[in-house]
């Protein structure tokens, strides 16, 4: 099942849910279960809705999308009437993984072995086919293809044995970097630590950068075009993927080089921040090259580049962006 959010001209602050039949022919939730005959009590106008409901709402949106086609009759929803929302609107939080491509191994001269996360604020979503906004003083700009995943049911301390238990299912997320704002928030500086013995202080040489601006900032997460629950997809880590700014591609990889598979991360993180319903867990960058030989994400400035940008996931489908550069 395909689940997609959209707003109309008349309400652009209100989500609505729509069936995902193909590209071009999506149904609105409510009027597809009132035709076909729902043994819903409540019909969830919304993706978070749904999502809190639980595994009993699953199954009987999944009947009635099934029972849909192309050929249906039932009014298909105007998609160039509609704005496309962001896969999910109000995450209690975008957890990202860093550095987490098997590629990275050989480029990393310190770091953890275990997942390391950052997160990003819910005004950078942005959704399909709407504007990523590039001002000038951003800098050079370049996409980041991701696999990310939608959190279905509350997450604290679980065994990675049971994490796919609490996933609803699968999105695209671009993940938005710009390298300029990253060396502009960069310190290296001397930490302070206690003494090693007795009272006192010690200063330790250290680097560290900040990623509020250079990965937070405004439509710096395109997330979409929708949601493809976990039954559709047996194995996330089986998935071909791929970044085009234009019509040049810029990575084509494959998920199976996800250093840190999705049990592991759900486990490591829910040890620390406990998931909600609705959230993102995005599983890192695809890096392999694209196109040209070396060539890597890191050489699309979008910012001088322009777009659109694109990222295309095997199973789920294609991530789209126009850019606007102020």
């Amino acid at each position: 099942m395909k689940l997609a959010s959209y707003a109309l001209p008349d309400s652009p602050d209100v989500a609505r849910l729509a069936f995902v039949i193909d590209d071009t022919t999506w149904f609105c939730v409510t009027d597809a279960c009132e035709a076909v005959g729902s043994t819903l009590g409540q019909i969830p106008l919304t993706i978070h809705q749904a999502i809190e409901a639980g595994p009993d709402t699953w199954h009987e949106l999944a009947r009635i999308a099934a029972s849909l086609t192309s050929s249906t009759k039932l009014a298909a929803l105007d998609l160039s009437a509609l704005t496309v929302l962001p896969a999910v609107q109000t995450p209690s939080k975008l957890a990202c993984l860093a550095l987490n491509n098997s590629a990275n191994v050989d480029r990393i001269v310190k770091g953890p072995s275990h997942p390391a996360v950052f997160t990003k604020p819910l005004t950078a979503l942005v959704g399909h086919g709407s504007p990523i906004r590039l001002k000038s003083h951003y800098g050079r700009v370049h996409p980041e293809p991701e696999l990310a995943v939608i959190i279905g049911k509350r997450a604290t301390d679980i065994d990675a044995a049971d994490a796919y238990d609490h996933v609803f299912g699968y999105t695209i997320h671009n993940d938005l970097t710009s390298p300029t704002m990253r060396d502009e928030d960069s310190f290296h500086y001397r930490a302070i630590h206690p003494a090693a013995e007795g009272e006192g202080i010690r200063y330790v040489e250290s680097h560290v950068s900040y990623s509020g601006r250079y990965k937070g900032s405004d439509t710096f997460s395109a997330l979409g075009p929708w949601i493809v629950t976990k039954d559709e997809i047996a194995d996330p880590h089986s998935l071909d993927i791929s970044c085009h700014v234009r019509d040049e591609c810029f990575a084509s990889d494959n998920t199976v080089n996800l250093f840190h598979k999705v049990p592991e991360v759900l486990a490591f993180l829910s040890g620390y921040m406990t998931l909600l319903p609705g959230d993102v867990v995005s599983m890192g960058t695809a890096l392999a090259s694209g196109g040209k030989p070396g060539r890597a994400v890191q050489n699309a400035d979008l910012n001088k580049m322009g777009g659109p940008v694109s990222v295309t996931i095997e199973r789920i489908g294609t991530l789209q962006n126009p850019v606007d550069r102020r």
